[in-house]
């Protein structure tokens, strides 16, 4: 009975020894939990801020964005592209186009350069805002964070806003390394009257002598292909090969015959044209309110069937042992000079409408020892010939209809000077005035694809009376 107060004891101890021992191991088990708590807490808190950093980067992307838009919206490419569709449009906005012109980039963006103007449409298409995230303290107190610049901001877009075109020189360029192929179709038609008196008069109203009578129609069907290359963003070359058709019929009555009966004379000719090639450069970067100015030279060849190459009647318009070459039995296709152009495009935006234009000086190189064919093998020498030179200038401006369309009105006019044979002006030959009034309409298909048409008609008597043109230009 002694040893039982000692049991009692070793009893407690052990009681207490286990105590302690559970109560480690409750602790060791609450730091694990608690060590498990603090990694998923971690690691939560990790995924959270990746989120955050991926808000932030996609909130600096739309703002660069919106950014990007409100300069293109300001400088109107954002509305050229709807208008053009040239080449640049959609990619010509710097190279939506780049724009040029394309914008068409554009295409034209505009493009770009394309063409139109109007801005409403562009707005449109920005993203909106992203919402702000505020990062918030244990204490509750919200921090600012200073805005940081995440990536590179958004490229300006000097391109020069398309327009529907009208005339032969676009204000829209192809975007670098960029390739566009523009088939066309062009349909003109011209007639007048010629009165010639042979003789010579005693009162006003008596003449001795004959009447010359004559009335020519014309038709000239023009199948051309041109093919434009970006050099640079701001340079392109192109190469055009025209493939020409043409009728001729005079209405006339023979000369030195006292005919009271008219004749008809037909002719006809077709083949290649003379082939051109321009080198076109965007001389500055404008913008807003500002002038694009885009300085060109072309070069035209003499790759066509000349006058002096076809074959000249002379049995049916040569009377006896008369000075006359008569008409020729075929028509050429080309004018049988070489010739160089330098001009200047220049585009000036002001919402809603795009003003633009040309200046050119087109000189031609003289050919000497030059000869008329005519008919049974017989020539007509006529020695050296030098083309007048050809100072032209146009006007117009365009406004975009919608997303797609655009429409343009412009004037053109050359001034030839005479022609001069072994120095001298050719008989006959004055200076001509030819003045042609424009309206043009174009409609982007697709973002690479253009449909663009445009009418003329001329206002002066030397000047074809009708003129309708087609072009698909085509970005690749």
């Amino acid at each position: 009975m002694k040893r039982e107060p000692f049991r009692h004891v070793r009893t407690i101890s052990y009681a207490t020894m286990l105590l302690f021992y559970v109560e480690a191991h409750a602790q060791s088990l609450n730091d694990q939990t608690a060590q498990e708590n603090i990694a998923t807490l971690r690691q939560e808190l990790n995924n959270r801020i990746k989120e955050l950093e991926a808000l932030k980067q996609k909130l600096a992307e739309e703002e660069a964005q919106f950014q990007q838009l409100s300069k293109a919206l300001d400088s109107r490419m954002l509305d050229a592209s709807r208008g053009a569709g040239q080449p640049g449009a959609g990619a010509g906005a710097a190279a939506a186009t780049g724009i040029a012109q394309n914008a068409g980039a554009g295409d034209n963006t505009g493009a770009a350069p394309s063409t139109g103007a109007g801005t409403t449409a562009g707005a449109a298409t920005g993203a909106a805002p992203a919402p702000a995230i505020n990062m918030a303290q244990n204490g509750g107190d919200q921090q600012t964070q200073p805005a940081q610049p995440v990536g590179q901001a958004p490229i300006p877009d000097t391109a020069p806003p398309a327009v529907a075109p009208i005339f032969d020189q676009p204000g829209v360029l192809t975007p670098r390394n960029k390739f566009v192929l523009e088939p066309s179709f062009q349909f003109g038609y011209s007639s007048s009257d010629r009165v010639a008196l042979v003789g010579y008069t005693i009162i006003p109203a008596l003449l001795i002598g004959l009447i010359d009578v004559r009335e020519i129609k014309s038709n000239v069907l023009t199948g051309g292909l041109a093919a434009r290359y970006g050099i640079t963003n701001r340079m392109e070359f192109e190469v055009r090969v025209p493939y020409v058709y043409s009728t001729n019929d005079t209405v006339s009555r023979e000369i030195f015959t006292g005919s009271a009966q008219d004749n008809v004379f037909n002719s006809s000719g077709h083949g290649i044209g003379d082939v051109e090639m321009t080198l076109r450069y965007q001389l500055n970067e404008g913008g807003p309110d500002k002038f694009y100015y885009i300085g060109w030279l072309r070069f035209k060849t003499a790759t066509g069937k000349s006058p002096f190459d076809v074959v000249t009647d002379c049995v049916t318009r040569c009377i006896g042992n008369t000075t006359g070459t008569g008409l020729p039995l075929e028509q050429p296709t080309g004018t049988g000079f070489y010739a160089i152009q330098p001009g200047l495009t220049w585009l000036f935006p002001s919402d809603p409408v795009v003003f633009f234009g040309n200046f050119s000086y087109l000189h031609s190189f003289g050919r000497s020892d030059l000869s008329l064919h005519i008919l049974n093998g017989e020539t007509d020498p006529v020695g050296h010939i030098q083309p007048g030179d050809i100072y032209g200038f146009n006007i117009g401006m365009g406004l975009a209809l919608n997303e797609k369309a655009s429409f343009s009105i412009g004037y053109d006019q050359s001034i030839v000077l005479p022609t001069k044979q072994n120095g001298q002006s050719v008989p006959g030959s004055v200076r001509v005035i030819l003045g042609t009034l424009l309206v043009g309409y174009s409609y982007r298909i697709t973002p690479k694809t253009t449909l663009n048409f445009s009418l003329g008609a001329g206002l002066t008597r030397d000047t074809p009376d009708l003129t309708l043109t087609f072009r698909m230009p085509i970005q690749f």
